[in-house]
């Protein structure tokens, strides 16, 4: 999911075959909280040491699924606590406060696919998501179905590939991993495109 080094990339594939379950639940709370590890590429090696019987597949796939939806959890209450200081400050003027009322009434509306995709589709945009989404007041109920449902597509996608994979997880986690930043680059562009063209379209005529 993150960006790094090629030593501590291999240093990290290397605590899937010591420490097997912990090390993933592990590694999928920090990268949902914006640490970069390789999370992806550890899923994948797992997946490639359960199909050699190094290491047992629904141990794995089970922590690596608890340890996202916990790190999910504190991304999401992190960005509540720090966003009500703002909030009151928000409020005390009556535009503000009504742009804040329609950013939250859209997220409660549209906010779980935004929050669905960036578990797996948009996955490293998902730190971010989870503290927008607890800042601006989606309701914890959406924001933990739609974030259960897209970390068990990343962890049955990244395990399941290694799994079927075996010794070519290297070439595949590099595939996924561009991939995945060439998605979010897009998202990040058709959002940016969108406001433009609202703002234009709503631009009052001269």
């Amino acid at each position: 999911m993150r960006i790094v080094s090629m030593d501590m990339t291999e240093w990290m594939l290397a605590q899937v075959a010591d420490w097997g379950a912990t090390a993933l639940a592990i590694v999928t709370f920090l990268s949902c909280l914006a640490v970069p590890v390789p999370s992806s590429m550890m899923m994948l090696a797992a997946g490639a040491f359960a199909a050699s019987g190094d290491l047992d597949l629904l141990p794995a796939a089970s922590a690596a699924l608890i340890g996202a939806i916990l790190g999910d959890q504190t991304g999401y209450q992190l960005g509540r606590v720090g966003y009500q200081r703002t909030a009151v400050w928000l409020n005390q003027n009556h535009t503000r406060a009504a742009v804040l009322e329609r950013a939250r009434l859209s997220i409660n509306r549209r906010g779980a696919v935004a929050v669905f995709l960036s578990r797996w589709l948009f996955s490293v945009l998902g730190p971010y998501v989870n503290l927008l989404a607890g800042g601006a007041g989606m309701t914890w109920l959406h924001f933990t179905a739609a974030g259960i449902a897209g970390e068990c597509v990343w962890v049955l996608v990244y395990v399941g590939v290694g799994y079927l994979a075996g010794g070519s997880i290297t070439e595949i986690g590099e595939a996924l991993t561009n991939a995945s930043g060439l998605m979010a680059s897009l998202a990040v562009t058709v959002l940016l495109g969108w406001v433009l063209v609202r703002r234009r379209w709503h631009k009052p005529a001269p």
